[in-house]
């Protein structure tokens, strides 16, 4: 992965199953040899050392007594970021639930544009990233890049939004990420923004969601969550590159530097952080058993790729892994497509995506339809996973500037040219 490119966040992950193969869903180039990738974990080290900020006391769990999910726990004028001139970056720690509805502490970091704010306050975007790992120090509000970088989010400031990009729970605060499911992430969103607005009192009261890959995910659980919600400021859910039917992907193989070689290691964990005493063992076998301890405490998505070079050609599963329980409850936290949704949702898919395929995101959309969800696919032709969410950022403001505008969308369901 290229930092400060356009292409910088090549960790951002969705994972998925069908029949006995496992996909993991990312946004990664699927060969070791890409530009910017580390060829080694000495190189994978170096690369997130170099992009890392200090984790302090901040991210620390206080008493959430008295408090309840929204409130603003914490709040502090941050710097060290590679932001536009003149953007000023708050970090906040707010109250949280995870996927069983505990409480939880989760961070994340606000952006403002330069200058004066609009009539009503700055209209805001919900970001929501993509995989950068499972281990505590994986908060992009801890990386210099925030993840993304010029990937999408860097321009969004600077067509004049806001962002409240949470990190998700267990990344930069204590307790384990619960990877990939839609409850966790897609509650870490919503109660991100009115404790950004109590961080930031320039904040509009009006606001959308958007994400990539695994954020891509989490937004749209959004919209579903929000049909059970009553919020009037929000406007509506762009969903990148993420919205795969975990029972339909696959991959054929699992050769060094397929997806689902070297992240199996974070499904595993992402299984036990909802089911604590699911053994990884019970899924994992080979090089991805071996690192997987390593691949998800001492390194992020940098560390996870280079850890899992040498593994062989082959399935890294361990035979019957379906079977398991915890791998169906891990399962059915990740459907989409399935209940109704608030506000209007464009999903957007590269047709070139090795990593999502489209034919996946296809698959969820009919379904969607055929359960009466209104919705719009747009899918881009020769663009791969991280292109897409690039090359179709302009394209995602003017929807996301629409919304904001109070302008009409249309009542339908499926694919636009």
């Amino acid at each position: 992965m290229a930092r400060g490119n356009a292409s910088t966040a090549g960790r951002c992950i969705a994972l998925g199953l069908v029949a006995v193969i496992l996909l993991a869903v990312g946004t990664v180039p699927a060969r070791a040899d890409d530009a910017g990738l580390p060829t080694s974990l000495a190189d994978a080290v170096r690369m997130e050392r170099e992009n890392a900020l200090p984790r302090t006391s901040f991210y620390d769990t206080p008493a959430l007594a008295g408090t309840k999910p929204g409130d603003l726990l914490r709040r502090e004028d941050a710097a060290g970021y590679a932001v536009p001139a003149g953007t000023s970056a708050v970090r906040i720690l707010y109250h949280s639930q995870d996927a069983d509805g505990r409480d939880v502490a989760t961070s994340g970091v606000v952006l403002v544009p330069p200058g004066a704010p609009p009539a009503g306050g700055w209209p805001v975007i919900a970001w929501a990233h993509g995989t950068t790992g499972v281990a505590r120090q994986c908060a992009p509000s801890l990386e210099k890049d925030l993840a993304y970088g010029e990937e999408g989010l860097m321009p969004m400031v600077r067509a004049g939004f806001a962002i409240v990009a949470t990190d998700y729970h267990g990344l930069g605060t204590e307790g384990p990420h619960q990877y990939l499911n839609k409850l966790a992430q897609g509650r870490d969103v919503i109660n991100a923004v009115p404790a950004a607005r109590e961080a930031v009192p320039s904040l509009g009261r009006k606001w959308v969601v958007d994400g990539h890959s695994q954020g891509g995910r989490a937004a749209w659980s959004v919209a579903e969550l929000e049909a059970g919600l009553d919020d009037p400021d929000y406007l509506g859910a762009v969903s990148v590159a993420g919205a795969s039917d975990y029972r339909e992907a696959m991959v054929e193989t699992h050769r060094p530097g397929d997806a689902g070689a070297y992240l199996n290691p974070y499904v595993a964990y992402a299984i036990r952080a909802l089911t604590p005493a699911f053994d990884p063992a019970d899924l994992l076998q080979g090089v991805a058993l071996a690192r997987y301890a390593a691949v998800t405490s001492e390194g992020c998505w940098d560390y996870a790729y280079a850890a899992v070079l040498e593994e062989k050609p082959g399935s890294p599963l361990k035979p019957g892994w379906d079977r398991n329980p915890a791998v169906e409850r891990f399962l059915q936290g990740t459907s989409l497509g399935d209940v109704p949704i608030r506000g209007p949702l464009l999903v957007i898919a590269g047709e070139s995506d090795r990593t999502v395929p489209v034919t996946a995101i296809r698959t969820v959309v009919r379904k969607a339809c055929g359960n009466g969800i209104a919705l719009t696919l747009r899918v881009y032709p020769g663009l791969d996973h991280d292109p897409v969410m690039d090359k179709s950022t302009p394209d995602q403001l003017a929807w996301i500037s629409d919304r904001f505008a109070n302008k009409p969308v249309a009542n339908g369901c499926g694919e636009v040219p």
